[in-house]
């Protein structure tokens, strides 16, 4: 962290620009009812595969009587707390049951496929987070699973007004220049301000030198970074930790000018979820996921060195149509 003491010999320049944000990913929105019925029909999908397989006689398993179960209460349009605990309690048996089952057919040799195997280890994990919500009476539970299908998938907690939970990786951007880089993708849920010393020493190797000024939020601004950019000679824009003193001056100025240019950041989240495909995740995989991420940004990237190019070459051709009107003149 600390390799490149500010020693004066080289001079801080540009300025570094970072914000997180958060990709969403293509899930229905969570519901324990949901995850649990969606759990019991793949069940009893691989329970099925594993008997016609081996031309076995398949066991009992009510497909019937559950999915009544599961829109009894999926349907009803006002659930009431003994309602829902009714109905997860049943589900839960039911994947107990059907669990059971395939514990049963494994003894005998006549073992599911590896993809089966995968999913049956998801809804176990499933199983267990559900049963421990249902026996204690929560609704959180730690590395929660969200989506049966993307299993790495977790809640991330943002605070908006507009969605206080999103669902899909948190990551965060940098620009320097007008070109954003990604500092991290996580599709768990992690501190923003860890990401910023590591960011300022890729902006050395990439340039040789500190930026002048970094902007940022306030969650980027403790002491630990403020510290860091201090010994530096870098500009953590922002308030001073703590409550502000009756004779300190704000130069209103410099805070109006770090405000408006912090906004580019907001300008690329917003550009690459409405252009380049970073508002919805299509891809199931977490390596497509993060690929698919990375794209978003290259395109962002790809579509601002374009828009400049063509600015450039504007320019110049109005710059030579002057020139031939002044010579005509």
């Amino acid at each position: 962290k600390n390799d490149h003491p500010s020693d004066g010999n080289s001079e801080n320049k540009g300025t570094m620009i970072i914000d997180a944000t958060c990709a969403p990913q293509n899930i229905a929105f969570p519901q324990d009812i949901n995850l649990l019925n969606e759990a019991r029909e793949n069940l009893e999908a691989i329970i099925s595969s594993v008997c016609y397989e081996h031309n076995l006689l398949k066991p009992r398993m009510y497909k019937n009587n559950a999915r009544k179960d599961y829109l009894a209460l999926a349907k009803c349009k006002k659930r009431s707390s003994k309602k829902i605990r009714k109905a997860i309690k049943k589900q839960l048996q039911y994947i107990k049951r059907d669990r059971n089952y395939i514990e049963w057919l494994m003894s005998y040799g006549y073992y599911p496929d590896n993809h089966q195997m995968e999913r049956i280890a998801v809804i176990d994990k499933v199983y267990e987070q559900q049963e421990y919500m249902y026996k204690n009476n929560v609704h959180t539970v730690p590395d929660r699973i969200v989506s049966i299908s993307q299993p790495f998938v977790r809640p991330i907690v943002r605070g908006k007004s507009k969605a206080p939970v999103e669902f899909g990786a948190k990551i965060d951007l940098s620009i320097e220049n007008g070109l954003g880089r990604l500092e991290k993708i996580s599709f768990d849920a992690y501190n923003e301000c860890e990401v910023l010393i590591s960011a300022i020493e890729k902006f050395f190797k990439r340039n040789g030198h500190y930026p002048k000024r970094v902007l940022a939020d306030k969650i980027y601004r403790n002491r630990e970074n403020l510290s860091y950019c201090k010994s530096r000679g870098i500009r953590l824009a922002g308030p001073a930790l703590g409550r502000p003193g009756k004779n300190v001056s704000i130069d209103k100025h410099t805070e109006y000018v770090d405000s408006v240019d912090r906004i580019e950041v907001e300008r690329k989240f917003a550009l690459s979820k409405h252009s380049h495909g970073l508002g919805l995740i299509m891809t199931k995989l977490e390596e497509t996921s993060r690929s698919s991420i990375a794209l978003s940004i290259i395109s962002m990237n790809l579509d601002c060195l374009l828009r400049l190019s063509l600015f450039q070459k504007l320019i110049l051709i109005f710059s030579r149509y002057n020139c031939l009107y002044e010579a005509a003149v």
